[in-house]
């Protein structure tokens, strides 16, 4: 009679896995997530759990299957509640990949950083965005280091302020055009007040039309929030905010931008 074979009750078998670790207590933790979710969870943008976990389970060593001990998950996190201890190493622990993935997930979020910005900005002294081979250019030559760990709209805000601090390439974000429209005795407290905004914006047009005075304005994107704040404070919520356009760039830029992307493809 062929005897039996036993496997481990504590062990579990996962395939295709990406390892969260953190050590705590003297000891090493370890979860089974699914690949590219770690950092979507982490940036909010994933809000499902079961999503990330490929199990509830939390581990001495994924990689052999071998569960954490009751008594190590007591002693390191005073519960045995795994899904609360998954959580914790979700948050703290570190992601582990290999060199490769490492290495191709940096240079995939190099690209879509510089896809960001190029998105974001223009020359200011063309009014044209630049291309995205530019802005790559021009993030290797003030050495930016990718954070694995952020996303890249949050990391391209860092490049624009880096880029601008290095008068490395002229650079600005790409203005938004909108019109305000205010009743007339409040335009002039009104203006007073949003041109002391944390960056004023550019009046291109101002007329009365009646009992109200309609103006476009250019602003910075950053300052549209504080812009509407302070247009319902100061007309008690008649006033409006209409979004003209999101840039305020030279006629036919974006053709000539996707243009010279093709060149740069070829």
């Amino acid at each position: 009679m062929a005897s039996k074979i036993f496997t481990p009750t504590n062990q579990i078998r996962l395939t295709n896995i990406a390892t969260v670790r953190l050590k705590k207590g003297g000891k090493r933790f370890e979860i089974a997530c699914y690949r590219n979710k770690v950092i979507s969870w982490r940036n909010k943008e994933e809000k499902d759990l079961d999503e990330v976990l490929q199990t509830h389970t939390v581990f001495s060593n994924v990689s052999k299957g071998q569960a954490a001990k009751k008594e190590d998950l007591i002693n390191s996190f005073n519960t045995d509640d795994q899904t609360k201890i998954c959580l914790e190493i979700l948050e703290k622990g570190e992601l582990q990949v290999s060199d490769k993935e490492r290495t191709q997930h940096l240079e995939n979020t190099f690209k879509e950083i510089a896809s960001v910005v190029s998105g974001k900005c223009i020359n200011p002294e063309t009014k044209r965005p630049y291309t995205i081979s530019i802005i790559e250019q021009a993030m290797r030559d003030i050495h930016f280091s990718i954070n694995p760990n952020r996303n890249a709209k949050q990391q391209a805000l860092d490049v624009i302020r880096q880029l601008k601090q290095s008068n490395n390439i002229p650079i600005q974000q790409a203005q938004m055009r909108v019109q305000l429209t205010i009743s007339a005795k409040d335009a002039k407290k009104f203006k007073e007040k949003m041109n002391k905004l944390s960056t004023m914006p550019n009046i291109e047009n101002e007329e009365f039309l009646g009992s109200s005075m309609q103006l476009i304005c250019s602003i910075d994107p950053g300052v549209f929030r504080e812009l509407d704040d302070l247009l319902r404070s100061e007309t008690r919520g008649q006033g409006q905010l209409e979004l003209l356009s999101l840039m305020d760039v030279a006629e036919g830029d974006e053709a000539l931008n996707d243009l010279n992307e093709e060149k740069t493809d070829d």
